[in-house]
């Protein structure tokens, strides 16, 4: 709302004060009411008759499972959706895809949903005419170096080999990068990012280029994690987030809104633990609203009354969910950075959507 449309409200309520000061002080109850005009989404249809989500998954530390089995931050979002979709979140097929194939598999009708660390570019977004349903990781691109080369900015890389990978924003954002400063580069363009860093191991090149959690994700699985540096330079933006085919408006709100609401939770307060009581004894109606307690929210989307609530007993919030795969309960031990909660101290970009 405009402050000067708040303004008025605010003046109006003011005025009318002297005569309403003895009526009786009701709360409006909230409610959901559903739009019946709207088509049915034919691939949450789908997902319901098959009893699974189908989808993608990308690079270690976002999609990949560790040595016990557990998910990583990409396959947690996927399993928070089939929590809320079919009320069990194990019901997932992860299908592994390349980075140049993950559009296409998703155009096909392959995968149901690409969680697979991709970024919201305008290209892919106006021009492939895919739709981004939000962003759960702010990223941007880096350069890993070993610590021998005693380097402190990619500005130094003079004349370097820079390993990227194919069918990845990385080739484009390097050559923007050293193109633009004037300083020549050789680049070692890899068919995968298993490959990519295979050949950074075994020095094929001095450097690799991918965004920063990717560049984290890479050095922890290297011989000797400690001899690598990642350098300060952040050479591009890159919003990475869950992606569907346009046409099918209502599955991306189904996408988008079990995104928002693992977020909303941490903002509110509401983790894997006490979801549950937090669902029968919580006063505060954002949070009502969020587990299913007041309205049906979830009728909008095609879903239960409980999807939310839901999501977070299967995966946690979206803090648990970072602390768990990225954060200090992982091997990367990545910060928060731009992804903490928006009024996080110090704060980041992530900011819950309301529900009303």
């Amino acid at each position: 709302m405009a402050i000067g449309a708040m303004t008025v409200l605010l003046l109006a309520a003011a005025a009318s004060a002297a005569t309403t000061r003895d009526a009786p002080k009701t709360t409006p109850p909230v409610s959901a009411s559903v739009t019946t005009d709207r088509p049915e989404s034919p691939t949450l249809v789908a997902v319901k008759r098959r009893g699974r989500l189908t989808r993608c998954i990308g690079s270690a530390g976002f999609a990949h499972t560790d040595n016990r089995g557990h998910a990583r931050l990409d396959a947690d979002f996927c399993r928070a959706m089939a929590a809320a979709i079919l009320g069990d979140a194990e019901a997932v097929r992860f299908v592994p895809l390349s980075a140049s194939d993950r559009f296409a598999a998703l155009d096909e009708g392959r995968i149901d949903v690409l969680w697979r660390n991709s970024s919201w570019t305008m290209s892919r977004d106006a021009g492939e005419g895919f739709v981004f349903a939000g962003v759960n990781y702010y990223d941007g691109q880096g350069f890993l170096v070993r610590r021998s080369l005693s380097l402190n900015s990619a500005t130094e890389l003079n004349g370097a080999r820079v390993c990227v990978q194919a069918g990845s924003t990385a080739q484009a954002n390097a050559d923007d990068f050293f193109r633009s400063r004037g300083i020549p580069y050789r680049p070692v363009v890899l068919p995968t990012e298993e490959a990519a860093r295979d050949a950074y191991g075994r020095e094929d090149c001095d450097a690799l280029s991918a965004d920063i959690s990717a560049l984290a994700a890479s050095r922890a699985v290297l011989a000797d994690s400690q001899a690598h540096t990642i350098l300060s330079d952040v050479v591009s933006k890159e919003p990475l987030g869950p992606v569907v085919r346009a046409g099918d408006d209502r599955w991306a709100d189904v996408v988008r809104w079990t995104l928002n609401a693992v977020i909303l939770a941490e903002e509110l307060g509401v983790t894997q633990g006490n979801v549950e009581a937090q669902a029968k004894d919580a006063r505060d109606p954002r949070i009502r609203r969020l587990l299913g307690a007041e309205g049906d929210f979830g009728a909008m989307l095609g879903l239960s009354k409980t999807w939310a609530k839901d999501a977070v007993s299967a995966v946690g919030n979206y803090g648990e969910i970072f602390d768990r795969n990225l954060g200090s309960q992982s091997p990367l031990d990545l910060a928060r950075g731009l992804n903490a909660q928006w009024n996080g101290r110090p704060p980041g970009l992530i900011y819950g959507l309301p529900i009303r």
